[in-house]
């Protein structure tokens, strides 16, 4: 795998510059990067300033966010209205974040609970659980130009690589993670893509469905695109495959109540995982497979999101309505966010 990109995607942060104490939209425009922090409870995207951990602004972004990309210019955020299978949405919501202000969402129509984004090539890539499909909008065409369907129970969490060939998805009630492959034989991207949107053919494609363990959500991809770890929710393991080979490698007990996302450094050397049941954060070392710290950050822990320097990761500590800020040399807390209710997904905005 070549760089990797969306949720794992590198993001020179450049140098974070303190925001001045003046209106939410004329704070937007001076930042010139950005912490986006969805609010499921409050259906609201927080701006925040990494600098001064403070919330500059905040955004109505419809019913039950969950995950949120950023244009690579910074000035759009993109955002699945999710649901769930019980209440599913149908919607993706934009907000332009220069001016701080929702702008006219994405009706998906009868594609259905939307959950994970990745923003690869200018366009929005999202699973739908509800549809079992992995979807993209482009922005540029106002239109989702294509649909692959997966046929796995809750496609949950999605990768994608920069060049829009390989897609990796998690399957929670399937047990299982889905890699899409492109044939590489047909050159006519554009042809195929048509013709997937008009009636549904995903010739072109191939799937391979790998069995892991139960109920996997969270997962990640190392930054030397060799293997892909998946947090193993119902069963406190973490599956280790094989990106060449596409098989599992090894299986590692990581005794978590609820292990819910999972995230490598920048480096490589450790990966993180939250704990949805119990609030803890365990890191693993990612050459030994031995645990190296459990640090317990409150009720709950769920999204992750890195600084791309290595020097800190993002926690939301979900039930108590906060993110906790770690430092990745000391291992320690030393900040907290104070956003809305139930925090969750997050991203950063870099203004070009």
């Amino acid at each position: 795998m070549s760089a990797r990109s969306g949720s794992f995607g590198s993001i020179a942060l450049g140098g974070l510059v303190a925001l001045a104490l003046a209106s939410a939209p004329s704070i937007a425009q001076a930042a010139s990067t950005v912490l986006l922090v969805l609010d499921q409870k409050d259906r609201s995207l927080a701006i925040v300033d990494p600098a001064t951990l403070k919330v500059v602004s905040r955004v109505e972004v419809g019913e039950d966010p969950h995950e949120v990309v950023a244009s690579a210019d910074g000035k759009l955020a993109y955002i699945s209205n999710y649901g769930s299978l019980m209440t599913p949405q149908h919607t993706l919501s934009i907000v332009d974040l220069t001016t701080a202000k929702t702008l006219p969402p994405v009706d998906l129509g009868g594609i259905i609970a939307p959950h994970g984004m990745c923003l690869v090539g200018g366009r929005v890539y999202f699973t739908a659980e509800g549809s079992k499909l992995v979807g993209r909008y482009d922005p540029a065409t106002a239109r989702v130009d294509m649909v692959v369907g997966i046929g796995q129970d809750r496609t949950h969490m999605l990768i994608v690589d920069e060049d829009g060939r390989r897609i990796f998805t998690s399957n929670v009630n399937s047990n299982t993670i889905s890699v899409l492959q492109r044939d590489n034989k047909n050159s006519d991207n554009r042809w195929l893509e048509s013709v997937m949107f008009s009636n549904g053919d995903v010739s072109g494609w191939t799937e391979t469905t790998i069995p892991v363990g139960k109920g996997p959500e969270g997962f990640d991809v190392s930054p030397d695109g060799k293997e892909l770890w998946a947090a193993n929710t119902h069963d406190g393991t973490v599956s280790i495959i094989d990106v060449v080979s596409l098989k599992v490698a090894q299986v590692v007990d990581v005794r978590m109540k609820s292990a819910n996302r999972l995230k490598f450094t920048p480096d490589g050397r450790q990966v993180l995982i939250s704990d949805l049941g119990n609030g803890e954060l365990v890191v693993v070392d990612a050459t030994s497979r031995q645990e190296s710290k459990r640090l317990s950050l409150g009720h709950g822990a769920g999204g992750i999101l890195m600084a791309p320097d290595g020097s800190r990761a993002y926690v939301a500590v979900s039930r108590d309505d906060y993110i906790a800020v770690i430092d990745l040399k000391t291992w320690s807390v030393i900040g907290r966010i104070v956003t809305g209710q139930w925090p969750d997904g997050m991203a950063w905005a870099v203004r070009k």
